[in-house]
């Protein structure tokens, strides 16, 4: 979801276990060399979508990395089975409302740019958790804790599963 942490826990922990770390909105911007939101105007989201599901089968397809993803990526069932055959799958979860708190001055956020965004992400919430709790590996409260704290946490649990070489 925007707003639950993806890119800085993405960072963070990919720094803590020694990988490369993506971000597929950020791989879209470097390679169009406009912003997301630029995108969603010229393009609309049926555009954006399109080049967020390319840059997602690529970015799998790559070792030893941590990738973040855009929150709507899991829309789209051929980047759930890229995500989900290669790869392990973190569910950062937040509720709508602590989502809001997080969002609610960033305006590079195109989805959240109407009259009532706070309802747009109880909208958007209602879609797509299913389908995240559906295709995690492990999902984890990120709560009020920082980043560091949060990547301390998951780091074992990651392990434990994926084994060391995680």
């Amino acid at each position: 979801m925007p707003g639950a942490g993806k890119t800085t826990v993405g960072r963070a922990l990919a720094r803590r276990m020694a990988k490369t770390f993506h971000d597929s909105d950020h791989e879209i911007e470097a390679r169009t060399g406009v912003a997301v939101r630029v995108i969603f105007e010229i393009e609309g989201e049926p555009g954006f979508r399109k080049r967020e599901s390319e840059t997602i089968d690529r970015m799998t397809q790559m070792e030893n990395v941590v990738l973040a993803t855009g929150g709507g990526a899991i829309l789209d069932p051929a980047n759930r089975e890229c995500l989900k055959s290669r790869g392990f799958v973190v569910y950062l979860h937040a509720q709508p409302r602590e989502l809001w708190h997080r969002t609610r001055r960033d305006n590079a956020r195109p989805l959240l740019q109407g009259a009532d965004p706070r309802t747009r992400l109880e909208q958007l919430y209602a879609v797509r958790d299913p389908l995240y709790r559906d295709m995690a590996d492990l999902i984890v409260d990120t709560g009020r804790q920082s980043a560091n704290s949060l990547v301390t946490e998951l780091i074992p649990q990651i392990e434990k599963t994926c084994g060391q070489s995680a």
